[in-house]
């Protein structure tokens, strides 16, 4: 089988879920009139799979083939998407789309272990090489869909059926399009329950193997620099984790309560895919300096490129402008420096996960990553309803500081080991 014919179509069924549990979830309790704080911290639980994704790690290696995994972890993230779309006209709407979203991360944080196991099984090392990047871009595709294919595509439905006799409003026009993006993950998990190769070293490890595994979650922790390192994954996003959580509804809430009041579609438009594109962009700006310069020569330019574009916020909150096209340039300007600046949080993971059992620790290091992510935003909420927007963006840039001190040991800490 050619890796062209199963290669995209995998790594955009990796990147959709991910948009979706962590954006999409966003803009659509705003649009069912959760407050900050409720949205931030119900779908700051949602990062939890991710964070645990490496304990059951060694199950998903030692029972059954990775492909199986795959196809199985598909299907069961059309279903519970298809669950989400039927409880939002519901009572209790919230309640059992939380339950539902749980059960897409879940299932898409295994078929994130599975699915980069099977790539370095289906491809020789030439060849992963290779495709490195196009499962990159694919996975940068997914997201443009999710982040914003699918929000412009709910703020059109919102506006037909507001105006349309049939009636249903915000409640249908995001139950179709839960529905639609349902359908195309069940699509891809039949088209993959077919297509997808069947490698000969797919197949379960032998008992030697399995004890493995427990020894590389040992060594992991007992690793030189370990304490730098983990403070590094943990609050190299401190800012970036709260921000997130806070600007899509900052861009949706109506002006009379400091937000910008863009539209469904307008917000799609912005943040989904002049955003993502400006993220895309930074993140080979960033790749490229980082293969020519090295972590150590980079890590302070690209620490400053992840925070201080964060200041376009401040703006944003202060002047409140109506112009599209201004807000949309502030958007590209933070998620251009996002992307630089991650490049060099994901080089360290590698850095850091190189040795005997890189996949377990590569997997540990994404647990941390996404703990770093989970606990600061789910308060964030919180803190922008007691302080305001624009206080809040201030204290996003108190928040940078963690950020640069943990930098500064994470490069010392790389200088001892090199």
């Amino acid at each position: 089988m050619k890796p062209w014919s199963w290669i995209p179509s995998l790594y955009f069924a990796q990147g959709l879920p991910n948009a979706i549990v962590v954006t999409l979830s966003v803009v659509l309790y705003k649009r069912l009139g959760l407050s900050n704080a409720e949205i931030a911290f119900y779908t700051g639980w949602l990062h939890l799979p991710w964070v645990i994704k490496p304990l059951w790690s060694p199950v998903v290696e030692m029972l059954g083939t990775k492909r199986r995994w795959i196809v199985v972890a598909q299907f069961l993230t059309g279903a519970a998407l298809a669950g989400v779309a039927l409880s939002i006209p519901a009572s209790g709407a919230v309640r059992y789309t939380l339950v539902f979203l749980w059960l897409v991360a879940f299932s898409s944080a295994t078929h994130d272990i599975a699915a980069d196991g099977f790539y370095m099984l289906g491809l020789d090392e030439r060849r992963q090489a290779f495709f490195v990047g196009w499962r990159n871009t694919f996975y940068r595709v997914a997201m443009l869909a999710g982040q914003g294919g699918a929000v412009v595509l709910a703020g059109f439905l919102e506006d037909r059926y507001t105006r349309s006799s049939a009636g249903g409003g915000i409640h249908a026009a995001w139950s179709v399009t839960f529905l639609l993006l349902a359908a195309l993950l069940l699509l891809l998990a039949l088209y993959h329950a077919f297509f997808l190769p069947r490698p000969r070293r797919d197949v379960p490890p032998v008992a030697g193997e399995r004890r493995g595994f427990l020894e590389t979650f040992i060594s992991f922790f007992r690793s030189p620099g370990i304490l730098p390192a983990l403070a590094f994954l943990l609050l190299f996003r401190f800012s970036e984790a709260q921000l997130s959580k806070i600007a899509p509804p900052f861009l949706l809430d109506d002006l009379s309560r400091g937000g910008l009041g863009m539209t469904t579609a307008g917000y799609g438009l912005a943040y989904g895919t002049v955003g993502l594109l400006a993220l895309t962009t930074g993140g080979i700006t960033g790749g490229v300096l980082l293969s020519r310069l090295g972590f150590r020569r980079c890590i302070w330019w690209m620490t400053l490129a992840m925070n201080l574009p964060n200041l376009v916020y401040v703006y944003l909150s202060l002047s409140r402008p109506a112009e599209t096209w201004l807000i949309s340039s502030c958007v590209a300007v933070e998620q251009f420096g996002y992307g630089f600046g991650f490049t060099a949080y994901t080089l360290f993971m590698i850095l850091f996960s190189d040795g005997p059992g890189r996949t377990a620790r590569y997997a540990l290091c994404t647990g941390f990553m996404a703990l770093g992510l989970m606990l600061p935003g789910m308060f964030s909420g919180w803190v922008q309803e007691a302080t305001g927007y624009p206080v809040f963006f201030l204290w996003i840039m108190l928040c940078t500081i963690p950020c640069f001190i943990v930098a500064r040991a994470v490069r010392r800490f790389a200088d001892c080991r090199g």
